[in-house]
């Protein structure tokens, strides 16, 4: 498969290992968010972990510097609460609209921290990843 792009800002490594499935699932590479993003491709994956209920901030720093317009989004992301992951997501998304971009769908699972959580994401989070990454390419 070609023309995907998969970005992520992990602090403790869970979003990271998302990214990870997504990109083994999609025969691509985790990308570099400082490096500049390409314009042909057909789906730009962006993953965050959940700061206080936000994106983190070298994502919000490549959202806001970039151009989105007319570019399929899928936004993925991970956090010690189902609420808090559902902000960061909404966060990213009215960004990402705003930047015209499309928002093709988004993904959020659990990822560990601090005392709560152990063991997440699971193998099967994982898994459900990989499916969002095939389900998000096949409907663009």
């Amino acid at each position: 498969m070609t023309d995907i792009s998969v970005f992520v800002d992990s602090r403790g490594g869970n979003t990271k290992k998302v990214a990870d499935a997504i990109a083994e699932e999609l025969g691509v590479k985790v990308g570099d968010l400082r490096a500049s993003q390409s314009d042909d491709g057909k789906i730009l994956f962006l993953g965050s972990g959940t700061y206080g209920s936000k994106p983190g901030e070298a994502m919000m720093k490549f959202i806001e510097s970039g151009n989105f317009t007319g570019r399929n989004i899928a936004i993925f992301g991970t956090s010690g609460g189902f609420a808090g992951g559902q902000k960061m997501i909404t966060a990213m998304a009215d960004t990402l609209t705003r930047k015209g971009a499309t928002i093709v769908g988004s993904y959020h699972c659990r990822g560990k921290t601090f005392l709560i959580n152990w063991g997440h994401p699971t193998k099967e989070e994982l898994d459900n990843a990989k499916k969002f990454a095939r389900e998000m390419f096949n409907r663009c």
